[in-house]
Order: C-alpha cells, then sequence, then structure tokens
C-alpha cells in the first residue's frame, strides 16, 4: 500500500491540538492522482482547489485546512464523485469522521479501494425517466439533467397530482449516478402506492458539480463561493416549474407544489421557499447547511418571515452530523414562529442521524407523508 499522509493544522494558537490523519490508499492509485478532501466543510465539494493534498518530498501527501471545532464529516476523491473512495466492492462508502476535542490526536484511515462506476447497477423503478439530458438554465446560461418520476396510476388515470422538486437529482433514483447511496426515493414511492398513500410527481434536478456551492446559496461564503442561489432559485419558479405545470397533469397550486433537500440543497430549498411561497408551499429541509450564510440567512428570513404563514416545514438533523447543526435549525425555527402556525412546523432530531444518503433515504418516507396530509 501506499501511504496518504496529511495533517489537519490549526493556528499558532492551536498548534498543541494538532490533529494527524494518516490514510493509506490502494496499490492502484495512479502516481500523479490528485487528492481531495471533501467535507462538511466545503460544502462536499469533491475537487475543491483548497481542500488539494500537496504532495511531499517523501511521497506522502498533506492539507491545512481552517481552524475547526466539534464534528467534522469527510471522505477522499481524485477528484469527482465517480472517484471517490469506495469498499471492498469499489461501492461508496460512509462518511468518515473526526471530532476536534482540544487536544493532540492521531487519526488512522485506510481506504480500500477507488470507487469503481462500472461496477454501479441502475437501480431506478421504470416509474422513473429523464426529462431532458440537457434542460436549458437561461437565469445560469447553462444545461441541466432532470429527472422525473411518475406515479405509478400517471398513464391509466387523468388525475392530477401534487409536485415535488429535489435537489441533488444525481442521488435520488439511481445507484448507477449516486455517489455514496441513492434516497430509493422512487422505490419508497412505488410501496406508499401500493398501500393506498397519496402519490406525486417528483422532479430531480442534477447538481452542477464543481458550481453546486456557488449554485445552492444566494449569498456568498468568504471562503467557499457562494452567490447564484438566487438566479437559481428563480429557474425553478420562473423557468422549470411552468415547464412541468404546462407538460404533465399536475396541481400547480402552492399547497400542492413542495420543495426537498439535504445539506446545501436544503440550504437552497429554503430559500427558494422563501423567496416564492406563491409557488412553493411544502419544504422539506434536511440536514441543511445554514452555516453557510448564517447570518444572512437569518436576517433575510426575519424579512419575509410574514410571508411564509401558509407554507409547511418539515426539518431533519441527526446529532451525529456538526455540532452546530441542531442549534442552527432551532434558531431559525425561532424566528419563523414568530409568524407561522406551530402547526405548519415539523422537526426531527434523531440520535442516530449522519450527513448521508442512507440516513435521508430513511426518513423520506416521513417527511413526504407530513408533508402531503
Amino acid at each position: 500500500m501506499k501511504y496518504l499522509l496529511f495533517f489537519l493544522l490549526f493556528p499558532l494558537t492551536h498548534l498543541h491540538s494538532q490533529i494527524k490523519i494518516s490514510v493509506t490508499v490502494p496499490k492502484d492509485t495512479p502516481e500523479n492522482a490528485q487528492i481531495f478532501m471533501a467535507s462538511s466543510l466545503n460544502g462536499w465539494n469533491p475537487n475543491d482547489a483548497a481542500f488539494q493534498l500537496k504532495k511531499d518530498a517523501d511521497g506522502s501527501y498533506f492539507i491545512k485546512i481552517p481552524e475547526n471545532q466539534g464534528k467534522t464529516e469527510y471522505k477522499f476523491t481524485r477528484g469527482s464523485w465517480e472517484t471517490a473512495e469506495g469498499n471492498a466492492e469499489g461501492k461508496g462508502i460512509e462518511n468518515r469522521v473526526f471530532t476536534f476535542t482540544g487536544k493532540q490526536q492521531l487519526i488512522k484511515n485506510e481506504i480500500i479501494s477507488w470507487a469503481k462506476p462500472e461496477l454501479k447497477q441502475n437501480t431506478a423503478s421504470p416509474n422513473v425517466k429523464i426529462l431532458s439530458e440537457n434542460f436549458s438554465i437561461p437565469q445560469l446560461n447553462t444545461v441541466r439533467k432532470i429527472w422525473i418520476y411518475l406515479p405509478s396510476d400517471y398513464a391509466s388515470s387523468e388525475k392530477r397530482y401534487p409536485v415535488i422538486y429535489m435537489e441533488d437529482g444525481q442521488n435520488l433514483f439511481d445507484g448507477q449516478t449516486s455517489f455514496s447511496g441513492e434516497w430509493k426515493v422512487d422505490e419508497t414511492l412505488d410501496a406508499l402506492f401500493a398501500k393506498g398513500e397519496k402519490q406525486a410527481i417528483v422532479i430531480g434536478i442534477d447538481n452542477g458539480g464543481s458550481e453546486r456551492l456557488n449554485e445552492y446559496s444566494p449569498w456568498k461564503n468568504a471562503k467557499y463561493g457562494g452567490g447564484k442561489g438566487d438566479l437559481y432559485a428563480d429557474f425553478l419558479a420562473q423557468t422549470l416549474k411552468p415547464y412541468v405545470d404546462q407538460h404533465y397533469r399536475t396541481r400547480s397550486s402552492a399547497k400542492n407544489t413542495g420543495l426537498i433537500g439535504s445539506s446545501m440543497g436544503g440550504l437552497i430549498s429554503f430559500y427558494a421557499g422563501m423567496k416564492y411561497p406563491e409557488k412553493f408551499g411544502k419544504l422539506g429541509i434536511f440536514s441543511p447547511s445554514f452555516w453557510f450564510a448564517k447570518n444572512d440567512l437569518k436576517q433575510y428570513l426575519n424579512q419575509h418571515s410574514k410571508k411564509l404563514r401558509h407554507t409547511r416545514f418539515y426539518f431533519l438533523a441527526g446529532s451525529k452530523e456538526s455540532e452546530d447543526m441542531v442549534s442552527d435549525i432551532e434558531e431559525v425555527i425561532q424566528i419563523l414562529k414568530k409568524k407561522v402556525p406551530e402547526k405548519n412546523i415539523k422537526t426531527k432530531f434523531d440520535e442516530y442521524g449522519t450527513h448521508s444518503e442512507s440516513y435521508w433515504a430513511k426518513e423520506f418516507p416521513g417527511a413526504y407523508l407530513w408533508l402531503l396530509k
């Protein structure tokens, strides 16, 4: 095995509490491989230049990152989620975690393999289609892959359905396109249909890869970017929703239209719901990255919360996520409660919850049923 070694160095005032992480990498790691750390510190960007490990004279790698406190979740990649670290079968693994304790630590990890995309199987149900491989986003002068899930009885009925728009479409339906497991939205809705539960059309919008952080926040973070989220929200409300309502049998009112997202996707879903409450009346906010622009978010919410009294909010987070995850959500909820009836706000904080697709997949059915009731 080759050895990948990096140090998490803190400012001089904290050198006594340095964290050292040692990682072994597979023998088939290319000699000129560029290794990155994707984590809760940088919005899970798999090829963030600020988090690229440098190669040392002895062949090891290292990185210096800003001071962090509490819990940090992370993975190693070779520049994309298609080449992230994997298990013995080349499939995605759960997030790694370390906790800043204020004491010196040595953390040893072993990378078993690098993920092999060709080994992933297509798991999308027959009810999932690709609406477009290159759907135009004129607000951002780009295109994006859009998925659509149609209810099991869509073709055999004349019914109209609520619509849920979900971020990070790569991870919703198909294990072949997800980077660390899928939400199994299609399997969940197929099973709920069999039980006679309410059905909905689900639209999945792929994230923009390296542009994910920029597009998923309307506000800029000095370290990690952002700032294009306002235009992205305009795309959801002014371009994508009108298209879907025109081409499919939808219930187009705000009370029948929702947004669901996790992490940075939770941030942009919350923002789009605040900006367009007349379009999106149901918001599923999973493990949101409110930390990315917390002060800007709270200021905007204080200014616009009076428009949200009819919006329904479902907040989800786990205690095994970042240290401030739950408290950040609670601060937002306190502002909401000034204008929004408590019956329209649902929270679920779990002891076991992690910042991962597997957690969000497990909790999706409960959020879906509450939002659509």
